[in-house]
Order: structure tokens, then C-alpha cells, then sequence
């Protein structure tokens, strides 16, 4: 990678683990559904304008539009209500973790669902560390029974499973010769037609509605810069480094998520979180194989 992917890769870390971050300031304020919901709305509308800028092709199939939906569900409006969800159960730093885990369920997804994706030694090896980091963060809270914790560790665990589910249907994608751009902001688009009337019935944010301004800015920090920009920013980055290059990504978010918590929410990272972390790492080091192998990719 040049010297303008790494600063790249650098700062969509920052950009996707200060999505943790904006999701802990939010939950004291607002329901999950409704942070979801003002995420991908406000991002669908920042997209659209710049596509509508750029003049891109739109889908012209109704098998187009219908798969725009189901990536929609499995990319945006199930992973993030989960892990909003979540995060009203377990800080900003522990959800950044757990999300971390995703590559390793594709692993075993696309394994699974893929002629051309079997799982090899290596990916085996990685993915048994990397669920062994994910059990060693389970489990004290596990042997409590079922906890509020827990549950907000499973179910950001459930996103990151939604986002392996993702990740392999949105191979289809490629044969179309969608752009890129065209896909978020189809799919952004129709998980926010999706949670709108859902937010509306459950929410009914018109009663008691408070927006503070920390709310305000959390939620605009949410859908432009971990939304917006740090889709543009990643499809730029697999464009010039390539798809393998970008996944790099998933190193680096919880380290930001973790700091930024730590250095301004105040919260506490423990020695069980850095043991499973590490575990995470170096199981998705096993996985990228580079590392052992010298390999450039």
C-alpha cells in the first residue's frame, strides 16, 4: 500500500470505531431505532446528492432492486440496530471487539455457501483463535447465566454473523456491474424505507421528544463521517489497494473505539478484554496469512 492508503486505512478505523463511540453518547438519549433509523436516512440523502452529482447508473432490474433490499436488511438495518442495542448493555470498547469477529463468521459463511471460498488450513486455524478470544470475553458472564451483559455481547455477536451473511450474498453485486457508491447508497436507502414505519409505531418519537445537543452531534457525526465518509473512503481504498488491503480495517476499529472511550466516555478497558482482543488479533492475522508468510498482497 502507498503512503495515502495507510493514512486511508488509518482514519476509516477512526471513522468506524467512532461509530461505537456515537452510538454510547446516543443511547442515553434516544431509542436504538431511532438512532438507526436518523443513521441511514440522513446517510441515503448525503448519497444520493452525490450520485445524483455524479450522474452514476442506476439499477435497472427488479432482481437489482430486490437484492439492494436483502443487503440492506443483512448490512444496515439488522447489524446496526443490533449493536445499538447492544451497546445499552456493554460499552463502546466491548461492542468494537465483538464486531471484530465478523471475518471470521464469513469465514465459515462463505465456506459454506461459496464453490470458490473453502475454508483452508490457515482460515480454520484463524477462526478457532479468533472464537476462542470471542469465549474468553463471554465467558465469566455466561457462567452468571443470561445477564443484560450478555445479551448485549450476543447480540452484537449477532451482528457481526448478519454482516458475514452480507458480505458473502454481496458477491452478486459484481457480476451486475453495479458501481460500488450505487450499492450503499441502495442499501442505506431501503434499510431506512424498512425501519421508518417500524421507528414511527414502536418509538413514536413525536412524545417526549428531547434532542440535546450532544445528541445532535452525535447523530450527525454517526450518519456522515462513520456512514458517509467512511464509505466513500473505503470503496477509494479498495479501488487503489485492493479488497484484502481494505479488510486491514478490522485490525484497527477497536483499538480507536477503545480510545476514544476511554479518553472522553471515561471507560474502563479490562486485562479479560485485552486478552480476548489479542486472541481476535492474532487469529486474524493467522487468516491473512501475510504476516507469517511475508507476502505482499
Amino acid at each position: 500500500m502507498s503512503l495515502t492508503d495507510i493514512l486511508i486505512l488509518v482514519t476509516l478505523s477512526i471513522l468506524w470505531g467512532g461509530s461505537f463511540f456515537f452510538i454510547e453518547v446516543l443511547v442515553d438519549h434516544l431509542p436504538p431505532l431511532t438512532i438507526v433509523t436518523a443513521r441511514v436516512g440522513l446517510a441515503a440523502f448525503a448519497l444520493w446528492g452525490i450520485v445524483l452529482a455524479r450522474k452514476l447508473p442506476l439499477p435497472k432490474t427488479k432482481a437489482q432492486w430486490s437484492a439492494l433490499f436483502v443487503i440492506g436488511f443483512l448490512n444496515n438495518a439488522l447489524p446496526f440496530c443490533l449493536i445499538t442495542w447492544g451497546q445499552t448493555q456493554i460499552n463502546s470498547g466491548l461492542a468494537s471487539i465483538f464486531n471484530a469477529t465478523t471475518p471470521f463468521f464469513t469465514v465459515l459463511v462463505a465456506g459454506a455457501l461459496l464453490t470458490d471460498e473453502r475454508i483452508t488450513k490457515p482460515k480454520l486455524a484463524g477462526v478457532i483463535i479468533g472464537l476462542l478470544g470471542t469465549a474468553v470475553l463471554i465467558g465469566p458472564d455466561a457462567l452468571k447465566g443470561v445477564t443484560g451483559s450478555m445479551l448485549g455481547q450476543l447480540a452484537v455477536m449477532g451482528a457481526a454473523i448478519s454482516y458475514a451473511f452480507a458480505g458473502t450474498y454481496a458477491r452478486r453485486f459484481k457480476k451486475w456491474g453495479l458501481s460500488p457508491l450505487i450499492v450503499a447508497t441502495g442499501q442505506v436507502s431501503m434499510a431506512a424505507l424498512m425501519l421508518l414505519p417500524l421507528m414511527l409505531f414502536i418509538d413514536r418519537p413525536w412524545v417526549n421528544f428531547a434532542m440535546p445537543f450532544d445528541a445532535i452531534w452525535a447523530i450527525a457525526g454517526l450518519a456522515f463521517f462513520s456512514t458517509v465518509i467512511a464509505y466513500n473512503l473505503y470503496f477509494r481504498l479498495i479501488a487503489s489497494a485492493g479488497a484484502t488491503n481494505a479488510a486491514l480495517v478490522t485490525f484497527l476499529i477497536p483499538i480507536s473505539a477503545i480510545l476514544l472511550g476511554v479518553t472522553i466516555l471515561g471507560e474502563s478497558f479490562t486485562r479479560l478484554q485485552a486478552i480476548g482482543m489479542g486472541l481476535i488479533g492474532v487469529g486474524l492475522l493467522v487468516m491473512d496469512g501475510r504476516v507469517f508468510s511475508g507476502t505482499k498482497q
